[in-house]
Order: structure tokens, then C-alpha cells, then sequence
């Protein structure tokens, strides 16, 4: 009789499976992910940053429903494929919430839309380009699932655009974070002596200066922009990577493993990357999803201070900022909404790396 043996990873993942919250938030974050990617497939406002502004209905409830009128653009609307899915419609149409219209000899009349029982303006426009029969094209209901912001902008479409912020910068802000902490931890692990202090020193120093200061710091150095607060939080969150490695290299250099691959005369930079490594990501993978989590905290706190994603980019935090006076102004929905999107990707994250933690416990 045979018994199927397992590898560690094969019963990490077996011992994975069972979390029940862990693969819960696993599918959260992989739909997360697939609405950041294509968020202006999903978005109502398919238009860039979803920024398109209707004054006249600023901060309406949820379910808010208006005609709107579309005049159509002159200028020619030059994108690919690729970019409207990617990148969203650069709309150069005019559009206007209108309360009532009609259509007489070519000409449309129509009233505009107006708050608090206010009457709107009513003005007349040549409409030749409709016809009775065609008005629906140009003139629909539309609906805000979960009302405007302070601008008249779709507030559904502005959070799913925002994911993409929150979600890309724990990619790239963890990417930088393990190529440098990797890298870092595995020289001051592996060679120790002087190199180690040199490295200890630097990694102290970084570790004693608030992380926040840090990245405000970096990103008035950089400027301020998309990219470039990518690159600061990535740059704040090598150290811990780079203590945790350290500390499993000093270790594990000193295995049976490391010593036949030293006596076969394997080179220092195989023996780290073939030998060393693959037996010390366990914990490695653990602080990685913590750090996900950590990134887009960071990012939505320098969002809401002004110096993250610029407007018109659609962001979490900054979603926070233009709207936390609305939560004693009778609409707290408009601060609480995107606020909740921030706490449920990160809780997700943070349930992630449990679950990793007692999959990759081998003592278990």
C-alpha cells in the first residue's frame, strides 16, 4: 500500500484552503484587483478620473435620478481601444442635468436642472442634430447608484476608479520593498562583520525616522505625482524586510545545506539565491501582505494631506479630504463610504497574512 506524499507547499496550501477567512478575503482582494484593472469598464462615468462635473447636483443622495442632456463635441475624439479601457474616454462632449425639454422646428428648449425647488434657467439651442425620434440618444435618465459628490461627480464611479490608486501602490510599494530589503538583509545576513554594522547603522537610522516624516519628506524631494508616491512609500518599508531576512540568514547559513553547497564550491550569490532564500520566504511572504496593507494606509493619509494622487486623479484619501465635513453636514456617506473601501482592503490584507502565517508554520 502507497501514501502520497506532500510537499511543503502542497500541505501550506491544503492548510491554506481551511482558513475559511483567508480565502474569503484571497477572493476580495483578487475582485478588488479585477475592478482596479478595468474600473472603466464597470464605472457609470467611463470618463478620465471619472471627473465629469455636474455642479448643479452636487452632494445628492443615493439613487439620484436626473435627465441629462448631451450636446456633442466638435473636436474629434482620437483614442484607441486600449486607452478608453484602460485609461477612460477623454469626453469632450458637454453634458447638463435638465428638469424638463422640448423640441419644436430644430430648436430644443430646455430648463436646467436646480436645487431646493429653485427654477432653472431656461434656454434655446439649435437641434438639428435631433429629431424626435433620436432624442433618447441625447437626452436620458440617469442614475447615481450612490449619489454625487461635492462636484456633481459620480461617487460610485470616483470609488471604483480610486481602487486603482489603493491597489497598485501595495504592488509597487511592495515590489521595491523586497527587491531593496532582499537585497540588503541577505549581504548584512550572509557576510556579517563590518558590512553587517554598516548595513545595522543604516537600517537603524531609517527605522528611527517616522514613517509618514519619511515619505513626506521623499515626495517633496521627487515632487508631487502619481509615481512619485509609489516610489516613497516603497522606499519606507525595505527595513523591515531587510531585518526579518537578516535574521533568518544568520541562521540558516549556518545549516548542513549551506555547508555541502560551500564544500561542492558553489559561489556566494547561488548559494543565497538558490539555497538560502527559498527556505526563508515563509516569513518573508507574511510581512509582504502585511506591508500591502500598511502602503495603503500611508498612501491614503498623504492623499488626505494633499500631497499623494493630485486632482482630478480619483484617490480614497483624497476622497476623505473633500468630504470629512460632510459628516456633520447631514451627509457623512460622502466621508464614510470611501473610508470603508480603505478598512475593508485593508482588513483583507491583514486576514491574508494570517492565513499565510499559520499555513507556513511548519510546527503546526
Amino acid at each position: 500500500m502507497t501514501t502520497k506524499t506532500y510537499s511543503l507547499s502542497q500541505l501550506a496550501l491544503q492548510k491554506f484552503k481551511k482558513n475559511f477567512w483567508g480565502v474569503f478575503s484571497l477572493c476580495f482582494v483578487a475582485l478588488v484587483g479585477l475592478v482596479s484593472v478595468f474600473a472603466y469598464l464597470f464605472a457609470p462615468d467611463n470618463s478620465q478620473n471619472a471627473n465629469q462635473m455636474h455642479v448643479s447636483i452636487h452632494s445628492k443622495p443615493p439613487g439620484f435620478n436626473v435627465k441629462m442632456l448631451t450636446i456633442p463635441s466638435q473636436i474629434k475624439n482620437e483614442q484607441s481601444l486600449f486607452q478608453k479601457v484602460f485609461f477612460g474616454i477623454n469626453n469632450t462632449d458637454s453634458e447638463i442635468p435638465i428638469s424638463s425639454y422640448s423640441i419644436h422646428n430644430n430648436q430644443l428648449t430646455y430648463t436646467e436642472f436646480a436645487s431646493d425647488g429653485l427654477e432653472g434657467d431656461t434656454k434655446t439651442i439649435d437641434a438639428s442634430y435631433i429629431t424626435q425620434n433620436s432624442a433618447s440618444q441625447y437626452i436620458k435618465n440617469v442614475t447615481f447608484y450612490l449619489g454625487t459628490d461635492k462636484y456633481g461627480r459620480d461617487l460610485l464611479s470616483r470609488l471604483l476608479v480610486g481602487a486603482r490608486i489603493s491597489f497598485f501602490i501595495g504592488f509597487v510599494a511592495v515590489f521595491i520593498s523586497l527587491v531593496i530589503g532582499i537585497f540588503m538583509g541577505s549581504v548584512a545576513g550572509y557576510y556579517g562583520g563590518k558590512v553587517d554594522a554598516l548595513i545595522m547603522w543604516i537600517i537603524n537610522v531609517t527605522w528611527s525616522i517616522p514613517t509618514l516624516l519619511l515619505v513626506i519628506a521623499i515626495t517633496l524631494a521627487l515632487g508631487k505625482g502619481f509615481w512619485q508616491v509609489f516610489i516613497a512609500v516603497g522606499l519606507t518599508m525595505w527595513v523591515e524586510v531587510a531585518r526579518v531576512v537578516r535574521g533568518q540568514l544568520i541562521s540558516a547559513k549556518q545549516m548542513q545545506y549551506v555547508t555541502a553547497a560551500r564544500a561542492l564550491g558553489f559561489n556566494d550569490f547561488r548559494i543565497i539565491t538558490k539555497h538560502i532564500l527559498p527556505n526563508i520566504m515563509a516569513p518573508v511572504i507574511v510581512i509582504c501582505a502585511a506591508n500591502f496593507a500598511a502602503a495603503i494606509l500611508i498612501e491614503s493619509g498623504l492623499s488626505f494631506l494633499g500631497i499623494g494622487a493630485q486632482p482630478p486623479m480619483a484617490s480614497w484619501g483624497a476622497m476623505i479630504k473633500d468630504h470629512y465635513n460632510y459628516i456633520i453636514l447631514g451627509k457623512p456617506y460622502l466621508a464614510i463610504l470611501p473610508g470603508l473601501c480603505i478598512m475593508l482592503l485593508v482588513m483583507a490584507f491583514m486576514l491574508i497574512g494570517n492565513a499565510l502565517r499559520d499555513a507556513l508554520d511548519v510546527k503546526v
